[in-house]
């Protein structure tokens, strides 16, 4: 544990100092840029206990959620005026976190939508919209022209002996489900 604390501030080190050097040769706008770059880059690996701490249902604001979790990958607006943001985490990340806020622009829910029961509501004639908008963005998407079809895969925690596998979604030519599946996280040798 002492090891891995070590290399993170070793790494949030690193990132303070290539910041302080880009920032000695920007403008004030380049500077902004960068400042805004560092914090999207450091919100998505921050731990999940700084990036959910102290968000309140009923209580916390859109604003102060943008300051803590950065830039949503994706924002939804609904009729009702109703927002929902969208955070992955990470590239190889294991979770998506959804952010539910309402008309009042207060916090309404947090979800973590990569799970067994938001996969087994995927079926068949399902749009692609759909779906990104109950899974959130994918790990991979993957185009077949042979087959033809494009599977679009999310990285989970599934528990068991593997601990995380991977939740497909198949796409046929017309951009509707026609079936899903599961696969294995292939591991180095």
């Amino acid at each position: 544990m002492r090891i891995r604390s070590q290399a993170r501030n070793r790494l949030l080190t690193a990132a303070v100092l290539c910041a302080s050097l880009a920032l000695t040769a920007c403008n004030d706008r380049q500077s902004d840029l960068a400042v805004q770059r560092l914090k999207d880059w450091f919100n998505s690996i921050k731990p999940e206990s700084m990036l959910l701490r102290g968000l309140t249902p009923g209580v916390t604001t859109e604003a102060q959620i943008r300051d803590q979790m950065g830039r949503p990958e994706t924002e939804r607006d609904f009729p009702s005026g109703a927002k929902r943001l969208e955070y992955p985490r990470g590239p190889a990340g294991l979770k998506t976190f959804m952010v539910d806020i309402g008309p009042d622009g207060r916090l309404k829910a947090i979800t973590q939508v990569l799970t067994a029961a938001n996969f087994a509501k995927i079926h068949a004639g399902m749009s692609e919209d759909e779906v990104r908008e109950l899974l959130g963005k994918p790990s991979e998407i993957a185009v077949y022209p042979l087959k033809p079809e494009t599977v679009w895969s999310w990285h989970w925690f599934e528990g068991g002996v593997d601990q995380d596998a991977y939740f497909n979604v198949h796409f046929a030519p017309d951009g509707l489900v026609y079936t899903t599946s599961r696969s294995d996280v292939i591991r180095g040798r």
